[in-house]
């Protein structure tokens, strides 16, 4: 919960710095870059690095609930931009289902924490006195209660460092999105182009260090609860906050609509085989996704340069690399649910 919702938006605050001061400044096509190319890069790269670093087992409520919010979200805006902006009641939209799943996650975290404690699995077989160990939870004593209090922070004090980092991430992104801008002019690229690569991946460098933190320290559902949580805030409240309060909406270049958005859903439809197979993101999964995403990122620089290597690098995605992470994701679904079969009957 606190990864789908509190890190979540800490993490989105320098996105949605960047789309208010793109949007001040009508920089749009920034705007909407840095929004569709964190999504990409928190779903391809900064998952696929966490996992790397240590498979991340995965809830059912994610597979349940969370990316199915997260794939339809990312196809009502695709949906949302067909017309070539993202008007007021568009913005509407989008807010409303993220401040529904934010609740919802709340809920259901809350229901969670106050149902009984299930069996440890990994210490369900050990013997003692003749029957399985005791696994009931005792109540909190006074002393447990005095010794976490001096452990943990205080809540004022936490309150403070959340608010200073969120602070120091914003005014970040405010010197990010100048330097984007003059970069953009002096390269004579698209302020798309740069949303989608150099401000894409700074300002999703707040979500790529909490997720590799928490792997590091065994966080799992937070590493990547961090990702699913952000990717729906980018879109819901980081665009749709902005679109809702500016005139006519935001417009949408057709480059995004035609490539980068069905991207983005592309990328996110991705992850529900991954996740599905076992609830766990491997390392070999891990690895096809940075590698997938550093494809991406090749195409883009290609593209926006006229380089004459475009044509065969997109013949070789299209006809080779494609086709084999298809066969490889159909292959290991099927493989899974193969195994479920067995284990279903066996039982």
């Amino acid at each position: 919960m606190i990864g789908l919702t509190v890190v979540a938006m800490g993490t989105s605050a320098p996105e949605f710095a960047v789309t208010i001061g793109a949007v001040a400044r009508g920089q749009t096509d920034l705007a909407v870059g840095n929004v569709v190319g964190s999504n990409i890069a928190n779903t391809l790269l900064i998952l696929g690095l966490a996992a790397l670093i240590l498979p991340l087992t995965v809830k059912k409520q994610l597979v349940r609930f969370d990316v199915p919010v997260m794939i339809g979200l990312s196809g009502v805006l695709l949906l949302c931009s067909l017309d070539g902006a993202i008007t007021r009641l568009d913005a509407l939209l989008l807010i409303v289902v993220t401040l529904a799943h934010t609740v919802t996650t709340v809920l259901l975290g809350r229901r969670d924490d106050a149902s009984p404690a299930e069996p440890d699995a990994g210490h369900a077989g050990k013997l003692g006195d003749g029957g399985l160990a005791n696994t009931t939870r005792e109540p909190p004593t006074s002393s447990d209660l005095s010794s976490t209090s001096v452990a943990v922070p205080n809540t004022v004090v936490c309150l403070v460092l959340m608010a200073t980092g969120i602070a120091l991430l914003v005014a970040g992104a405010s010197l990010l999105v100048t330097g984007a801008v003059n970069i953009a002019t002096s390269l004579g690229v698209s302020g798309l182009i740069i949303g989608l690569t150099v401000v894409a991946v700074g300002t999703s460098l707040p979500e790529l260090a909490t997720s590799i933190i928490a792997a590091i320290r065994g966080e799992r559902d937070i590493a990547i609860g961090n990702v699913v949580g952000s990717c729906i805030v980018n879109i819901g409240l980081v665009l749709g906050v902005p679109a809702l309060f500016a005139g006519r909406g935001i417009p949408v270049a057709a480059p995004a609509i035609a490539l980068d958005i069905p991207l983005m859903l592309v990328a996110a439809v991705a992850l529900a085989p991954v996740i599905f197979t076992g609830f766990t993101v491997q390392r070999w999964e891990g690895a096809l996704f940075v590698i997938l995403y550093a494809a991406y990122v090749t195409f883009l620089v290609l593209d926006a340069t006229g380089h004459q290597a475009l044509t065969g690098f997109t013949s070789a995605l299209v006809f080779f690399a494609l086709p084999l992470v298809l066969v490889t994701f159909a292959a290991t679904l099927a493989y899974d649910v193969k195994r479920r079969a067995v284990l279903r009957q066996r039982g």
